[in-house]
């Protein structure tokens, strides 16, 4: 299934919606505001939450929890290396890589060493705006999310 996540450059409460690719909006990204650390929330079209994800706080390098129906389902990781930016999933019961680029507008995710998503940010544009292909057998939600950490780690400057 192919996403396209736009997030706008200056919205009141942080909020944006993800467009699958005919165009439709298929889910809703919420921004907890006045917290400590990074807090979203990601909900269907209906209100209902799918997602929550949380900064871990005080860590060397970037760390962030994603929560499935109220259950921890992964951590994923920023790993520390110069000219590439790395991430490692542990999930429940699997666990993912993600390699990129150096100026991270490529992505792939891979398990056991077979791609799952391939994400790919728009070089110039007025907005962050990905293209997010997501093997069709796989967990949409939770890839989502990760695309949406991999985006907070390397390119959000709001603190």
């Amino acid at each position: 299934m192919r996403y396209q996540v736009r997030q706008k450059l200056f919205t009141i409460g942080d909020q944006f919606n993800i467009k699958d690719e005919l165009g439709n909006d298929v889910f809703t990204v919420k921004r907890q505001i006045m917290s400590v650390g990074k807090k979203l929330r990601i909900y269907d079209m209906a209100q209902n939450e799918l997602c929550y994800i949380e900064q871990k706080l005080f860590k060397f390098m970037p760390e962030y929890q994603i929560f499935l129906q109220g259950e921890l389902s992964a951590t994923v990781k920023k790993k520390f290396a110069f000219l590439k930016n790395d991430f490692t999933i542990i999930g429940n019961d699997v666990n993912y890589y993600v390699d990129g680029n150096a100026w991270g507008h490529e992505f792939r995710i891979k398990k056991d060493d077979v791609q799952v998503a391939a994400i790919s940010k728009k070089y110039i544009s007025l907005r962050d705006t990905y293209t997010v292909d997501i093997d069709d057998s796989e967990n949409q939600v939770a890839l989502i999310a990760m695309t949406i950490v991999i985006d907070m780690v390397l390119h959000d400057r709001r603190s």
